[in-house]
């Protein structure tokens, strides 16, 4: 029993290479750009014996949430315990992009904005505020600990009487 029809793998086939702008072409192709290029398909990476088999499918997924789901709950306890919590939560979303659409469009998603953002940080404008504000963080932060040794000495905060 196959409750997903041919018909909708079609639609969804045609869909995908019509641009998603929302911008109304004059049918002239148009060059894509080089990120639309390396992206993969969207969809299930499950083996082809496992997918012709829809119960055989749902279960290869049920368990490939399970793994993901257990990783990224170690992720999440990885935030306020040792270790490091948003690789292991990003190495979960991984596991579930194997297998489901959402996931694939959330790592694309955060994919994107991290290249963003290390453009953004390459900036020089943004390079000379970066430093800029390190420096005086740093000013900030030798000037307390001169304080604190001009009034204290060495003596560890926990061994002060006052």
């Amino acid at each position: 029993m196959n409750a997903q029809s041919d018909e909708r793998d079609e639609a969804v086939a045609a869909t995908t290479a019509a641009p998603a702008t929302g911008d109304v072409t004059d049918g002239a192709a148009q060059p894509l750009p080089e990120a639309a290029k390396e992206e993969p398909a969207l969809g299930s990476r499950a083996p082809h014996f496992i997918k012709r088999s829809r119960t055989l499918h749902v279960s290869w997924q049920v368990g490939v949430f399970i793994v993901g789901l257990a990783v990224v709950g170690a992720g999440v306890s990885m935030l306020v315990l040792p270790g490091p919590g948003w690789v292991v939560i990003f190495g979960g979303m991984a596991i579930w992009a194997t297998e489901f659409v959402w996931a694939q469009l959330v790592l694309r998603w955060t994919k994107r904005k991290v290249t963003e953002a290390a453009q953004r940080a390459l900036d020089p404008k943004v390079r000379r505020r970066n430093i800029i504000l390190t420096t005086i963080g740093l000013v900030i932060i030798a000037a307390l600990c001169g304080i604190y040794l001009w009034k204290f000495g060495l003596a560890l905060p926990w061994n002060i009487d006052e």
